[in-house]
């Protein structure tokens, strides 16, 4: 049988790139599939997928959406250029099926292949869909989405939940005997508001739970900084430095997340998905600025499971104080953060990437 052909368009961020890797990984175990991405040069996706070893072409797109007029137009402009280019590579790699990972190349990739009548599959790990998928919604062939309340936007859509990495899946269910640890993860960019907001506020954490240590994750731009404010507040609290750490990017997130009895973070939606398959409780701070507030709604889905709490930007620019009550709340009930593990842990889809892989096969093969 000759090996499917699939394109895989979109990406800029890990939280588009790293499913998408990971589908095609799957695809190449268990079909022999022959892959190509099609992306942009500003998103990730121009050293990610090279360093995977799959193949890239790149086109020009932009951002449509909460951005200003002048680059509306100028990504409006551009984009007749990027769907001609994104037909010449359909028809050129000649693809049995299409998977739309949103992302700047996303929109003018599947514009493509519904032109050209190619089998598409949209992928939305969000829990309100972005720009491109709320489009074309409507028009693919099938969607794999990580959150029910996405699947109103598509036809045929699937909960088949996010790719993950397989050592968060065999993480160990919280231990109270485990050393008392928080970790404080802010994306691969860090969050400011939280490097802004935790240093004053924890040598009171630390000093009311003795035995409890913190690792930050800044990001490379913030990391000094927040460094030095931790520095100095724990310095003139008399906190001995051991007791937490600062660091730029934490590369070993399955072992992060395994030794932590609470994670205060983002709510993207590939965190979202991590803490799912770790089983682990967090306090989650959505990023305020993120388009359409998916990550918002993302952090409303894990509460209304008892998977996490939230926190607005909003509440805590109002009252920084609501930050340290409600991470000594939390640290004072075990049985509350493992009912929250326990919780999250039902949100998990260990067989994420091939049961995305398995539709994209049955679209490539007419089925």
């Amino acid at each position: 049988m000759t090996p499917p052909r699939i394109l895989i368009v979109g990406g800029g961020t890990g939280g588009h790139i790293i499913p998408a890797l990971a589908v095609a990984r799957e695809l190449v175990a268990c079909a022999q599939a022959d892959i190509l991405f099609l992306g942009t040069s500003r998103g990730l996706e121009s050293r990610m997928v090279p360093d995977a070893g799959f193949p890239l072409r790149l086109i020009t797109a932009g951002p449509l959406n909460q951005v200003s007029l002048a680059t509306r137009l100028r990504t409006a402009i551009r984009l007749p250029v990027a769907l001609l280019d994104s037909i010449r590579i359909l028809r050129d790699f000649r693809a049995q099926a299409v998977l739309g990972v949103g992302g700047y190349a996303s929109g003018p990739g599947m514009a493509a292949a519904l032109l050209r009548g190619v089998p598409t599959l949209a992928f939305e790990p969000n829990a309100v869909p972005g720009l491109t998928n709320r489009l074309v919604g409507r028009f693919v062939s099938a969607a794999a989405v990580n959150f029910p309340p996405a699947a109103r936007w598509f036809r045929n859509a699937q909960v088949t939940g996010i790719p993950v990495r397989p050592e968060f899946f065999s993480i160990p269910s919280l231990s109270e005997a485990q050393p008392l640890h928080l970790l404080i993860f802010g994306g691969s960019q860090g969050a400011r508001i939280l490097n802004t907001l935790l240093p004053p506020l924890i040598p009171d954490l630390l000093r009311e739970f003795p035995a409890l240590t913190v690792l930050h994750q800044a990001g490379a731009r913030h990391a000094e900084t927040t460094q030095t404010a931790y520095a100095e507040a724990c310095s003139a609290a008399g906190i001995p430095a051991g007791r937490w750490r600062v660091e730029p990017f934490l590369d070993n997130m399955a072992d992060c997340f395994a030794r932590a009895h609470l994670v205060l973070a983002r709510s993207g939606a590939s965190t979202v998905a991590e803490l799912a398959a770790a089983g682990r409780p967090a306090l989650l701070v959505p990023f305020a600025a993120a388009a359409d507030n998916h990550q918002q709604r993302n952090a409303e889905v894990m509460e209304q499971a008892d998977a996490a709490t939230m926190l607005t930007e909003e509440q805590l620019q109002q009252q920084p104080t609501l930050l340290l009550g409600t991470l000594q709340r939390l640290l004072t009930d075990p049985v509350r953060l493992a009912t929250m593990g326990n919780a999250a842990r039902t949100l998990a889809h260990p067989r994420a990437a091939s049961e995305i892989a398995e539709q994209l096969l049955a679209l490539a093969r007419g089925r």
